[in-house]
């Protein structure tokens, strides 16, 4: 019997896979420096050739650039599948937040149900510190800084869920829900009291998700999302009043 011959990958083939993983499953972010080639060598434990071969493979590919003197990064625009003129429209629709409020119930429920299911100690450690620094930003009172905790918090999560087609999916929607959750803060700082209830559900969803109960943390997602929704119709709601109201009082003046 004939046996083939086991060819051995190249070590730059290993260093690119690995390096290819390690941006896939997010824990090398668009934007990020990698270490210089002498430590991703020494870390691989292989020659630096090696390591800038497989650089130079993962930048043709796009997945990495260069830049003159400072460093090799992963691409910025890498998950940015959706452009800024569709934000701008439908940042500019009322209808379009409750369609993105929607639509966060499916990626936020199940990034939720998985992280507590699949999430690594290490992974609940930055779950953890996330959910701190939102009520750190809340405590401060600045709307900019809690919007912007949340949307770090929520990526996060969904990194913990370990379902790479997940992360590409509100990495890629990133713009629109930065967008949605900063639109709604708006809405909630209005009302200090909606505000703390919105801070108690996503304490709930926290809680579960590092008691590692994976239904309970999808069902609290799905209530904190509605509370929201309900807290949007209302506003909408006002709004169509007070406008009744004015269009009533210039007839009047007419």
């Amino acid at each position: 019997m004939a046996y083939s011959k086991i060819r051995q990958p190249k070590l730059s083939d290993v260093i690119e896979q690995q390096l290819e993983s390690l941006i896939m499953e997010g824990s090398l972010c668009p934007g990020e420096q990698l270490p210089p080639e002498r430590e991703l060598a020494r870390q691989f434990d292989v020659s630096r050739p090696s390591v800038r071969e497989a650089i130079q493979r993962l930048e043709a590919r796009g997945l990495l650039s260069r830049r003159q003197g400072g460093g090799t990064f992963v691409q910025t625009t890498l998950w940015q599948s959706l452009s800024d003129p569709l934000v701008g429209i439908l940042a500019n629709s009322p209808e379009s937040r409750f369609d993105l409020l929607e639509t966060r119930h499916a990626l936020e429920g199940i990034a939720a149900y998985y992280a507590a299911l699949r999430g690594t100690e290490e992974d609940l450690a930055r779950i953890r510190a996330h959910h701190i620094r939102i009520q750190q930003a809340q405590d401060s009172g600045n709307l900019d800084a809690e919007a912007d905790a949340v949307i770090k918090y929520q990526i996060t999560v969904t990194e913990a869920a370990h379902n790479m087609v997940l992360l590409h999916l509100v990495r890629a929607m990133g713009p629109l829900l930065e967008q949605n959750v900063r639109q709604n803060f708006e809405t909630l700082y209005l009302r200090r009291d909606m505000l703390a209830k919105v801070s108690g559900h996503r304490a709930r969803i926290f809680e579960a998700i590092i008691a590692r109960e994976p239904e309970k943390a999808r069902e609290e997602s799905h209530s904190h999302l509605a509370f929201l929704e309900e807290i949007l119709l209302e506003r909408s709601r006002e709004e169509s009043r007070r406008e009744r109201s004015l269009r009533r009082l210039q007839q009047r003046k007419g």
